[in-house]
């Protein structure tokens, strides 16, 4: 195979106003296959995005040079023929939606290159059925959720059809079933001889390319098979990165079982070298204990049969919500699913009164959302909401400012002020010297998104809304966030996380509310609802790995209870077997 990207010696920097610059990208150089599967992963900041960039002539190299398909990207004329075979899906959707409705944006492109106008709308119907989207396809972009946008960025590019496709990010704001589509996607078309290459935080995204390039600091640190980069969880930890959650679950089992074979990466490896140790079928399980409420505890989030219509009275009306109930005690950590569009969003925004109910009632703490004589500023003193996508509440210049923002209407004394800030900071791996001047349009998506959750962390709040907090995060800037929060949920906070990860639902929260097109559909404990695999399933909705785990020996004939969720459960219950 012939080479479809080359890149040699690239360097990139991004110039600010004060003349200093930051340096992305340091003498990169690289050659992709036609055909190829390709990964890049690396820690937030570590230059990802700005490669991509380079690979489709959005940036051109300041040192070097990129060759697509044997065209210099530094010669403008070859601009529209490199843009015309590559195409990108952005880590943020909104900067490549530029129409009025679904329908008008998918079809903008095809209509840019000349495409006949009856080839055009079977193209748009195509790319609008595999994405899920034709029953929406009336709807204003700016109406749809996250995820939704996502699924439209990718139809417009799927429509076009490239012959290579650069993925920056695109599943970061999907459900489980929008990613699993995704990847299959990916898989489909790369078996179809199109270059793919994605950028990810999801290292189990990563193990199913043929090749995964790690960046660090602007540097190429590893290129090699999955099963290579993965080899080495020491060398992964000082990347900033971790084993895909398969893989960390198969290393703790290994300390149990020695026998297991090595570098299993994904559950379907776990499950059949599981299934391959000397066992028995022939054994009583250990029944789970049930949870239990204990002693009565307050409602802190009190919803009741809330409905609320987007553009209510117009012919884009669109129901959101609809008969919404959800109670949340004092203290508790709770976590609210389901796939994308079902709602989760606009339930939060109602929690601290950017919405407020136009069905219903919501009452948070001592406050009456539903009374137009309630103190909003007060409230959303006490809630802090941050938002999913982080560049919503993003204003300040510089980073520094932005955190400061909120508790500067404390009239804090200037150095208590400073080491709010930097507490913040630091909670969120943003180290205080290196990032306080920063501007933040020169931040990474999830640089951005560590500001954002500082900024409301800044504030001290009683009760912390948590929408996708994690998603675009490095694993090491997960782990320590999600150590930091249970660390708030220990200490009294109460925490409301809506999230398409099913980990960080399994880690961090005890009680979960499942939402379905709008309406509440299942409530319980995390351990009640992961049980409930099947109607997960059908949901769309993922399970944590242990749980998938647990559910594939089920299927082979292992005699496990429903609802394990923990390491220690399963290691029993596998020795118990053992023959």
């Amino acid at each position: 195979m012939r080479n479809f990207i080359e890149l040699k010696d690239v360097a990139f920097s991004y110039e600010l106003p004060n003349r200093l610059s930051i340096p992305a990208l340091k003498g990169i150089s690289l050659e992709i296959e036609t055909g190829e599967y390709v990964a890049i992963i690396g820690a937030n900041g570590s230059g990802k995005s700005t490669l991509a960039r380079h690979l489709n002539a959005l940036l051109v190299p300041q040192q070097g040079y990129v060759q697509v398909m044997g065209y210099d990207t530094y010669d403008r004329a070859n601009h529209r023929k490199i843009r015309g075979q590559v195409g990108m899906v952005f880590q943020r959707p909104e900067d490549q939606i530029v129409a009025t409705t679904i329908t008008e944006d998918i079809a903008f492109g095809l209509e840019n290159i000349g495409v006949p106008t009856p080839e055009i709308r079977d193209r748009v119907h195509q790319a609008l059925e595999l994405m899920g989207l034709w029953e929406e396809r009336h709807r204003p972009p700016y109406l749809l959720s996250a995820g939704q946008m996502q699924r439209v960025a990718l139809a417009g590019i799927l429509a076009m059809r490239p012959q290579c496709i650069i993925f920056d990010e695109a599943t970061a704001m999907l459900d489980p079933l929008g990613r699993r589509t995704i990847r299959e996607m990916m898989a489909r078309l790369h078996k179809e001889g199109l270059t793919i290459i994605t950028i990810t935080h999801f290292m189990e995204e990563a193990v199913e390319a043929e090749r995964v390039i790690v960046l660090n600091k602007g540097t190429v640190a590893l290129d090699a098979p999955p099963a290579s980069v993965f080899s080495d969880v020491v060398q992964l930890a000082e990347l900033g990165l971790a084993l895909p959650p398969a893989g960390g679950l198969a290393k703790q089992l290994c300390l149990h079982f020695p026998e297991l074979p090595p570098n299993l990466l994904t559950p379907l490896a776990v499950i059949e070298a599981l299934d391959a140790l000397p066992h028995s079928f022939d054994i009583t399980p250990i029944p789970i204990s049930k949870f239990t409420e204990g002693t009565e505890k307050t409602i802190e989030i009190a919803v009741d049969n809330l409905g609320h219509t987007y553009m209510q009275g117009t012919p884009l009306a669109h129901r959101a919500l609809e008969g919404v109930t959800l109670a949340i005690a004092h203290q508790e950590a709770h976590g609210i699913l389901g796939a994308t569009g079902s709602g989760k969003s606009t339930l939060m925004q109602h929690l601290n009164g950017l919405l407020r109910p136009q069905e219903g009632t919501v009452q948070v703490g001592n406050y009456d959302l539903n009374d137009p004589r309630t103190d909003l500023k007060a409230v959303r003193r006490m809630v802090g909401l941050a938002f999913q996508i982080p560049e919503l509440q993003i204003f300040e210049q510089y980073v520094g400012d932005e955190i400061a923002y909120g508790p500067r209407l404390f009239n804090l004394q200037r150095e208590e002020l400073r080491e709010r800030v930097r507490w913040a900071m630091l909670l969120v791996g943003l180290d205080f010297e290196t990032y306080k001047d920063r501007l933040t349009f020169t931040l990474s998506g999830g640089e951005r998104r560590k500001v954002a959750l500082a900024s409301i962390l800044a504030l001290w709040p009683r009760i912390l809304l948590l929408d996708e907090p994690t998603a675009g995060l490095d694993p090491q800037s997960r782990q320590e966030l999600l150590g930091h929060l249970r660390h708030f949920s220990a200490s009294g906070m109460t925490l409301v996380l809506s999230s398409h990860q099913m980990e960080d639902l399994a880690i961090l929260t005890t009680q979960l509310t499942v939402m379905k097109k709008g309406s509440t559909v299942l409530h319980g404990s995390v351990r009640e609802v992961f049980g409930q695999v099947e109607h997960l399933r059908e949901l769309g909705l993922g399970l944590p790995v242990i749980t998938q785990v647990v559910a594939g020996l089920r299927q082979r004939g292992w005699v496990l209870p429903a609802g394990i969720i923990t390491l220690q459960p399963l290691v029993e219950h596998i020795k118990r077997a053992r023959v």
